[in-house]
Protein backbone atom coordinates (compact mmCIF):
# COMPACT_ATOMS: atom_id res chain seq x y z
CA UNK A 1 0.00 0.00 0.00
CA UNK A 2 1.81 3.12 -1.21
CA UNK A 3 -0.82 5.77 -1.89
CA UNK A 4 -3.99 7.20 -0.41
CA UNK A 5 -5.85 6.13 -3.55
CA UNK A 6 -4.76 2.50 -3.07
CA UNK A 7 -5.93 2.60 0.55
CA UNK A 8 -9.29 4.04 -0.51
CA UNK A 9 -9.64 1.31 -3.17
CA UNK A 10 -9.07 -1.46 -0.63
CA UNK A 11 -11.55 0.14 1.76
CA UNK A 12 -14.14 0.49 -1.02
CA UNK A 13 -13.81 -3.19 -1.97
CA UNK A 14 -14.12 -4.31 1.65
CA UNK A 15 -17.23 -2.18 2.24
CA UNK A 16 -18.80 -3.30 -1.05
CA UNK A 17 -18.32 -6.99 -0.12
CA UNK A 18 -19.78 -6.39 3.34
CA UNK A 19 -22.76 -4.52 1.82
CA UNK A 20 -23.41 -7.32 -0.66
CA UNK A 21 -23.49 -9.89 2.14
CA UNK A 22 -25.41 -7.96 4.82
CA UNK A 23 -27.35 -5.42 2.80
CA UNK A 24 -27.37 -1.65 3.04
CA UNK A 25 -29.66 -1.52 6.10
CA UNK A 26 -27.18 -3.57 8.12
CA UNK A 27 -24.00 -1.75 7.07
CA UNK A 28 -25.24 1.86 6.65
CA UNK A 29 -23.09 2.22 3.50
CA UNK A 30 -24.82 3.81 0.47
CA UNK A 31 -23.94 3.28 -3.18
CA UNK A 32 -23.03 6.99 -3.49
CA UNK A 33 -20.53 6.68 -0.65
CA UNK A 34 -18.92 3.68 -2.35
CA UNK A 35 -18.69 5.58 -5.63
CA UNK A 36 -17.02 8.54 -3.90
CA UNK A 37 -14.44 6.21 -2.34
CA UNK A 38 -13.61 4.54 -5.66
CA UNK A 39 -13.37 7.83 -7.59
CA UNK A 40 -9.79 9.05 -8.30
CA UNK A 41 -8.51 11.73 -5.96
CA UNK A 42 -8.64 15.28 -7.26
CA UNK A 43 -5.40 17.23 -7.03
CA UNK A 44 -5.42 20.59 -5.29
CA UNK A 45 -5.30 23.49 -7.72
CA UNK A 46 -1.79 24.79 -8.31
CA UNK A 47 -1.05 28.34 -7.16
CA UNK A 48 -1.08 31.01 -9.81
CA UNK A 49 2.35 31.35 -11.49
CA UNK A 50 4.62 33.97 -9.91
CA UNK A 51 2.42 34.56 -6.87
CA UNK A 52 3.95 33.67 -3.49
CA UNK A 53 1.53 33.10 -0.60
CA UNK A 54 3.62 35.36 1.67
CA UNK A 55 5.67 37.60 -0.61
CA UNK A 56 7.54 40.66 0.64
CA UNK A 57 5.06 42.86 -1.21
CA UNK A 58 2.10 41.27 0.57
CA UNK A 59 3.80 41.61 3.96
CA UNK A 60 4.64 45.25 3.25
CA UNK A 61 1.01 46.00 2.40
CA UNK A 62 -0.04 44.48 5.73
CA UNK A 63 2.56 46.56 7.56
CA UNK A 64 1.45 49.73 5.80
CA UNK A 65 -2.09 49.22 7.08
CA UNK A 66 -1.05 48.18 10.61
CA UNK A 67 -2.67 49.98 13.57
CA UNK A 68 -1.55 47.68 16.40
CA UNK A 69 0.35 50.58 18.01
CA UNK A 70 -2.26 53.30 17.57
CA UNK A 71 0.08 56.03 18.84
CA UNK A 72 2.74 55.13 16.28
CA UNK A 73 0.24 54.85 13.44
CA UNK A 74 -1.03 58.34 14.30
CA UNK A 75 2.41 59.95 14.39
CA UNK A 76 4.28 58.23 11.55
CA UNK A 77 4.90 59.75 8.13
CA UNK A 78 5.68 56.42 6.49
CA UNK A 79 6.06 52.85 7.60
CA UNK A 80 9.65 51.68 7.04
CA UNK A 81 9.58 48.11 5.79
CA UNK A 82 13.01 47.23 4.41
CA UNK A 83 15.30 47.57 1.43
CA UNK A 84 17.81 45.58 -0.56
CA UNK A 85 18.08 42.20 -2.24
CA UNK A 86 14.97 40.06 -1.57
CA UNK A 87 17.18 36.96 -1.95
CA UNK A 88 20.07 38.28 0.14
CA UNK A 89 22.30 35.87 2.02
CA UNK A 90 23.06 38.57 4.60
CA UNK A 91 20.40 40.60 6.44
CA UNK A 92 21.00 43.47 8.87
CA UNK A 93 18.34 44.24 11.49
CA UNK A 94 18.25 47.49 13.44
CA UNK A 95 15.90 48.58 16.19
CA UNK A 96 13.59 51.25 14.70
CA UNK A 97 13.40 54.04 12.13
CA UNK A 98 14.54 57.54 13.08
CA UNK A 99 13.30 60.87 11.80
CA UNK A 100 15.23 60.58 8.50
CA UNK A 101 13.90 57.10 7.87
CA UNK A 102 10.34 58.12 8.74
CA UNK A 103 10.51 60.87 6.11
CA UNK A 104 12.08 58.64 3.44
CA UNK A 105 10.23 55.41 4.19
CA UNK A 106 13.55 53.54 3.98
CA UNK A 107 15.80 52.17 6.76
CA UNK A 108 19.25 53.53 7.58
CA UNK A 109 19.35 56.64 5.39
CA UNK A 110 20.78 59.09 7.95
CA UNK A 111 24.34 59.37 9.25
CA UNK A 112 24.20 55.91 10.81
CA UNK A 113 22.97 54.58 7.48
CA UNK A 114 25.88 56.18 5.66
CA UNK A 115 28.29 54.47 8.05
CA UNK A 116 26.51 51.13 7.61
CA UNK A 117 26.89 51.54 3.84
CA UNK A 118 30.65 52.04 4.31
CA UNK A 119 30.88 48.93 6.51
CA UNK A 120 29.05 46.88 3.88
CA UNK A 121 31.37 48.27 1.17
CA UNK A 122 34.44 47.32 3.26
CA UNK A 123 33.12 43.74 3.18
CA UNK A 124 33.18 43.87 -0.61
CA UNK A 125 29.40 44.19 -0.90
CA UNK A 126 26.86 46.91 -1.65
CA UNK A 127 23.48 47.72 -0.14
CA UNK A 128 21.86 46.08 -3.17
CA UNK A 129 23.57 42.79 -2.21
CA UNK A 130 22.20 42.66 1.34
CA UNK A 131 18.82 43.30 2.96
CA UNK A 132 18.31 45.93 5.67
CA UNK A 133 15.32 46.20 8.00
CA UNK A 134 14.32 47.10 11.54
CA UNK A 135 12.44 45.25 14.26
CA UNK A 136 9.99 48.18 14.50
CA UNK A 137 8.42 49.39 11.27
CA UNK A 138 7.30 52.80 12.58
CA UNK A 139 9.34 55.59 14.10
CA UNK A 140 8.80 55.71 17.89
CA UNK A 141 6.72 58.79 18.58
CA UNK A 142 8.20 61.79 20.39
CA UNK A 143 6.47 64.41 22.55
CA UNK A 144 5.34 67.46 20.55
CA UNK A 145 8.22 69.87 20.04
CA UNK A 146 10.85 67.28 20.92
CA UNK A 147 13.69 66.38 18.60
CA UNK A 148 15.80 63.26 18.30
CA UNK A 149 14.70 59.67 18.55
CA UNK A 150 13.71 57.36 21.38
CA UNK A 151 14.29 53.61 21.69
CA UNK A 152 11.26 51.42 20.95
CA UNK A 153 9.42 49.89 23.86
CA UNK A 154 9.36 46.11 24.29
CA UNK A 155 5.59 46.03 23.70
CA UNK A 156 5.99 47.93 20.42
CA UNK A 157 8.66 45.52 19.22
CA UNK A 158 6.53 42.54 20.27
CA UNK A 159 3.70 43.86 18.06
CA UNK A 160 6.07 44.17 15.09
CA UNK A 161 8.12 41.00 15.52
CA UNK A 162 5.62 38.78 13.63
CA UNK A 163 6.07 41.01 10.57
CA UNK A 164 9.84 40.68 10.81
CA UNK A 165 9.55 36.90 11.17
CA UNK A 166 7.53 36.76 7.95
CA UNK A 167 10.00 39.11 6.27
CA UNK A 168 12.95 36.89 7.22
CA UNK A 169 11.06 33.76 6.15
CA UNK A 170 10.44 35.31 2.71
CA UNK A 171 14.08 36.40 2.25
CA UNK A 172 15.67 33.28 3.79
CA UNK A 173 19.08 34.83 4.55
CA UNK A 174 21.97 32.61 5.59
CA UNK A 175 23.17 35.06 8.25
CA UNK A 176 21.48 37.76 10.36
CA UNK A 177 23.28 40.67 12.01
CA UNK A 178 21.56 42.50 14.89
CA UNK A 179 22.67 46.13 15.01
CA UNK A 180 22.67 47.15 18.65
CA UNK A 181 21.46 45.84 21.98
CA UNK A 182 17.85 46.95 21.42
CA UNK A 183 17.60 45.09 18.11
CA UNK A 184 19.02 42.00 19.79
CA UNK A 185 16.47 42.31 22.60
CA UNK A 186 13.66 42.66 20.06
CA UNK A 187 14.78 39.55 18.18
CA UNK A 188 15.67 37.24 21.05
CA UNK A 189 14.73 38.90 24.34
CA UNK A 190 18.43 38.97 25.30
CA UNK A 191 19.24 41.42 28.09
CA UNK A 192 23.04 41.47 28.13
CA UNK A 193 25.41 44.36 27.44
CA UNK A 194 26.49 44.47 23.82
CA UNK A 195 30.11 44.14 24.93
CA UNK A 196 29.26 40.71 26.35
CA UNK A 197 27.24 39.57 23.32
CA UNK A 198 29.28 40.72 20.33
CA UNK A 199 31.60 38.18 18.82
CA UNK A 200 29.26 35.32 19.83
CA UNK A 201 26.89 33.48 17.53
CA UNK A 202 23.23 33.15 18.45
CA UNK A 203 20.26 31.82 16.44
CA UNK A 204 16.96 33.25 15.27
CA UNK A 205 14.52 30.93 13.49
CA UNK A 206 17.45 28.49 12.99
CA UNK A 207 19.49 31.21 11.23
CA UNK A 208 22.92 32.17 12.62
CA UNK A 209 22.61 35.57 14.31
CA UNK A 210 25.54 37.80 15.23
CA UNK A 211 25.04 40.93 17.37
CA UNK A 212 27.30 43.93 16.96
CA UNK A 213 27.30 47.62 17.85
CA UNK A 214 24.84 49.89 16.08
CA UNK A 215 26.52 52.30 13.63
CA UNK A 216 25.27 55.20 15.76
CA UNK A 217 27.47 53.87 18.57
CA UNK A 218 30.51 54.28 16.32
CA UNK A 219 29.42 57.83 15.50
CA UNK A 220 29.66 58.60 19.23
CA UNK A 221 32.66 56.39 19.97
CA UNK A 222 34.66 56.40 16.77
CA UNK A 223 38.08 55.25 17.97
CA UNK A 224 39.92 52.67 15.91
CA UNK A 225 39.63 50.27 18.87
CA UNK A 226 35.80 50.40 18.74
CA UNK A 227 35.71 50.29 14.95
CA UNK A 228 37.95 47.23 15.09
CA UNK A 229 35.41 45.41 17.31
CA UNK A 230 32.67 45.90 14.73
CA UNK A 231 35.03 44.97 11.92
CA UNK A 232 36.03 41.74 13.69
CA UNK A 233 32.32 40.90 13.87
CA UNK A 234 31.97 41.57 10.14
CA UNK A 235 34.88 39.24 9.41
CA UNK A 236 33.09 36.54 11.40
CA UNK A 237 30.08 37.11 9.14
CA UNK A 238 32.26 36.92 6.02
CA UNK A 239 33.80 33.67 7.23
CA UNK A 240 30.35 32.22 7.96
CA UNK A 241 29.26 33.10 4.41
CA UNK A 242 32.45 31.68 2.88
CA UNK A 243 33.55 35.10 1.59
CA UNK A 244 37.26 35.68 0.93
CA UNK A 245 39.04 38.03 3.35
CA UNK A 246 42.13 39.77 2.06
CA UNK A 247 45.21 40.63 4.10
CA UNK A 248 44.26 44.29 3.72
CA UNK A 249 40.80 43.63 5.15
CA UNK A 250 42.26 41.69 8.08
CA UNK A 251 44.37 44.72 8.93
CA UNK A 252 41.56 47.30 9.01
CA UNK A 253 41.55 49.54 12.15
CA UNK A 254 44.49 47.80 13.80
CA UNK A 255 46.50 51.03 14.13
CA UNK A 256 46.09 52.91 17.39
CA UNK A 257 43.97 56.04 17.33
Amino acid sequence: MTTIHEAATLLERSLRTRRDILGRTRTGVSRDALQRLSAPATASPAPAPGIAPDSLGAIEETVRACRLCAHLAASRTHTVFGTGNPRAELMFVGEAPGADEDRAGEPFVGRAGELLTKIIAAMGLSRSDVYIANVLKCRPDMPPGSSGNRPPESSEMANCLPYLRRQIAAIRPRVLVALGKTAMAGLTGADEPMGAMRGRWFEFENIPLLPTYHPSYLLRNGSNAEKRKVWEDMMLVMEKLGMPISAKQRGFFLSAN
